[in-house]
C-alpha cells in the first residue's frame, strides 16, 4: 500500500485549517486517513510557532517506512529539519511560447522597417529637393500640352469614333423596343 503524508482541509469557508495526515494515496483528500501527525493554520503569521505543528517522532517513523510527502508538506519538513528538499528549477517556465515568439519577431521586423523608412525619409528631403523642382516643371509642360487637345474636343472634333457609333446605335435599339 502506497502511503502519503499530506494535508487534509478543515475549517469553514474562507477560513482554512489543515491537518497533516498519513493516508493511503487512493483515499480522498479530506477522507479516511491512517494517522494525524500535525496541523497547519495558514491564517497565522509566518513567524508564529503555532502555524505549523508536527509530531516529529511519528513523521520520522512514516518516512522510514516509505511514506512520500506532498510538496507543501515537504516544505514543512525541510523547515523543521526532518527532510532535505532541493529547490526546483524550471528555466523554461517564464519563456514565452512559439506563437508569442513569432509575434515578437514580426513586431521587431515592423519596427526595424519603420525605423529604416524614417531614416530614409529624413535623408531624402535634402537629396530630393532638385528632383521635386524637375517634377513640377514636367507637370507644367504636360498641362500645356493637354490644353490644346481639350480645346479641340470642345470645338466639336472628336477623336473617339467608336463612342459616336455606339451613341447612334443606342437610340435605334430603343426605338425598336418601343414598337
Amino acid at each position: 500500500m502506497a502511503v502519503a503524508i499530506r494535508l487534509a482541509r478543515g475549517g469553514s469557508k474562507k477560513r482554512p485549517y489543515y491537518k497533516v495526515v498519513v493516508s493511503d494515496v487512493r483515499a480522498p483528500r479530506d477522507g479516511k486517513f491512517i494517522e494525524r501527525v500535525g496541523s497547519y493554520n495558514p491564517l497565522l503569521s509566518k513567524d508564529n510557532p503555532e502555524r505549523v505543528k508536527l509530531d516529529t517522532d511519528r513523521v520520522k517513523h512514516w518516512l522510514s517506512v516509505g511514506a512520500k510527502p506532498t510538496d507543501r508538506v515537504h516544505r514543512f519538513l525541510d523547515a523543521a529539519g526532518l527532510l532535505e528538499r532541493t529547490a526546483r528549477n524550471n528555466p523554461k517556465k517564464a519563456e514565452p511560447g512559439e506563437k508569442a515568439k513569432e509575434r515578437a519577431e514580426e513586431r521587431a521586423a515592423k519596427e526595424a522597417e519603420a525605423a529604416e523608412a524614417a531614416a530614409a525619409a529624413a535623408a531624402a528631403p535634402a537629396e530630393e529637393a532638385p528632383a521635386q523642382e524637375e517634377t513640377v516643371e514636367v507637370a507644367a509642360e504636360a498641362v500645356e500640352e493637354a490644353t490644346p487637345a481639350s480645346e479641340a474636343a470642345n470645338e466639336g472634333e472628336s477623336t473617339s469614333e467608336p463612342a459616336e457609333g455606339a451613341a447612334e446605335d443606342a437610340p435605334a435599339e430603343g426605338a425598336e423596343k418601343a414598337e
